[in-house]
């Protein structure tokens, strides 16, 4: 009977402290985003891939070049090799270690102390295989301490992804960047010349008494701003380029010739009520729930270390008193060493590393919880820039469309010898500036598409959502930023 107690002991003590059961905590956050119904949806599988999200040729050259030679995409995979080196060696505990051992002493002692009348002089030889402190994991420490390990591993896998997603996004919106200070260069540089020629027919006018000083300096403050201006872009052209060069690692030979600003696809729309749920597979969500899952792990394995730790220590080979007659018959040795450790008193040290675990789990799951509202909180901002931004096209575009008729009406009139000159510059360069800010509002639509690629996870989390991928209507597209700007009467 006593035998019996002994041998149920072990699984008694293990049903105490037994694994405890990781549950992912609720998302303390709504169940759906609240975003205008879109007029029409479909099921659009081009967003699956980065490649069909960012269809320009160019942008998709930069970005594979970007995913092969980026520095911090290379510091990512080198820790994730770390990590998964790590959870080897925290695997590779679990299972007994057999080293091959051989060894040699010597052992000399004097006469007096042998009690013989020569110096004894003692040799063995010892030549064996076995296992060195395996420690039975009756109690799952080993496996715990390994699944945090594990979990620490995909922590950093989650966090690579990140690294690339981010990677991606950013190299995209520093290429609109780039093309938008590209092409509202260009329409500057017109509004310079503009304000050139406004400024030598005010001072024309200033010699026949019809324009006062006031009028000739208020042209050459306005000249000198557009200066100015220019100069600020030309800034931002060569700051955006340079950020390109660095995030892309090493700029290709060669580059296909990429689409106009106005040519770039945006996502308009997406599916009203979009669950939340498409959250839990963010990188970074998937990296706070990793390390939650971490967590619980240390917690399992610093509670087994109340329980018996069970050691065990055997070898077998062969001993002789000469290197030689290790190899004849009769030599074998052998050595089994079963020990079993059981703390009492510690000071409470094991104790204390339970209550630090724990603290941490709870820190883990504030992390998580945390992590999921900062990103429904990105999401949702995301959205609603997005529909404001889309609200702005279309007043832009009306905006842009009067300024064309009332350009086309002064031309009329100067025609007519009704308008000046003068209104037809003032005309036209209200129309150069409305093309400048149509091509602002265009650019923060296809940065907001991209950080809502990044902030969805990317296009494994937009499969299967429905969505709208399209080009703004082509009329509007044109008007905003492709048409080409009237001639002026009396331009060369």
């Amino acid at each position: 009977m006593h035998r019996i107690r002994l041998a149920i002991l072990p699984f008694l003590l293990s049903g105490c402290f037994g694994a405890e059961e990781f549950v992912r905590p609720a998302p303390p956050i709504e169940s759906r985003w609240s975003a205008p119904a879109p007029s029409a949806l479909e099921r659009d599988a081009r967003l699956t891939r980065w490649q069909e999200f960012f269809p320009d040729p160019r942008l998709q050259a930069l970005i594979d070049t970007a995913l092969t030679h980026n520095r911090d995409l290379h510091i990512a995979a080198a820790r994730l090799e770390a990590a998964r080196a790590e959870y080897g060696l925290a695997e590779a505990e679990r299972w007994p270690a057999l080293k091959a051992t051989g060894s040699q002493n010597i052992t000399g002692m004097s006469a007096e102390l042998a009690g013989e009348g020569n110096d004894r002089i003692s040799r063995r030889t010892d030549l064996s295989v076995g296992v060195v402190s395996f420690e039975i994991d009756l109690w799952n420490r080993l496996g715990s301490l390994s699944a945090a390990q594990r979990a620490q591993y995909l922590a950093n896998a989650a966090a690579q992804r990140g690294v690339r997603l981010s990677l991606i996004g950013e190299v995209a919106n520093t290429y609109f960047s780039l093309l938008d200070a590209e092409e509202r260069l260009g329409l500057l540089r017109e509004t310079v010349q503009l304000r050139q020629r406004t400024l030598d027919l005010i001072r024309l006018a200033q010699t026949t008494g019809f324009a006062s000083d006031m009028e000739t300096l208020t042209a050459e403050g306005t000249f000198e701003g557009a200066k100015s201006e220019v100069a600020t872009l030309e800034r931002q052209q060569a700051q955006a380029r340079n950020k390109l060069a660095l995030l892309v690692g090493r700029m290709p030979d060669e580059l296909p010739p990429g689409n106009p600003l106005g040519d770039q696809e945006v996502v308009n729309n997406l599916a009203a009520g979009l669950p939340a749920e498409v959250l839990l597979a963010r990188p970074d969500v998937v990296v706070a729930e990793e390390r939650l899952k971490a967590a619980y792990a240390s917690v399992d394995a610093a509670r087994a270390a109340f329980l018996p730790k069970i050691m065990l220590t055997a070898a077998l080979g062969l001993a002789s008193g000469s290197l030689s007659r290790l190899l004849g018959a009769g030599n074998a040795a052998w050595n089994f060493q079963p020990s079993l450790t059981l703390p009492l008193l510690d000071g409470g040290r094991t104790q204390g590393q339970v209550d630090v675990n724990v603290a941490r789990r709870t820190e883990a799951i504030a992390a998580y919880e945390k992590t999921l509202q900062e990103a429904f909180r990105e999401v949702a901002d995301l959205l609603a820039v997005r529909s404001s931004l889309l609200d702005q096209f279309h007043t832009v575009a009306r905006q842009l469309n009067i300024n064309d008729q009332r350009l086309q009406i002064v031309e009329a009139r100067r025609e007519a010898g009704v308008a000046s000159m003068l209104n037809v510059l003032d005309a036209r360069r209200e129309w150069l500036a409305t093309q400048q800010f149509s091509l602002q509002v265009r650019r923060a639509q296809l940065e907001n598409a991209a950080q809502l690629y990044k902030a969805l996870g990317g296009g494994e989390l937009l499969a299967g959502v429905n969505a709208v991928a399209a080009r703004a209507p082509a009329a509007t597209a044109d008007s905003l930023v492709r048409s080409a700007p009237p001639t002026v009467p009396g331009d060369t």
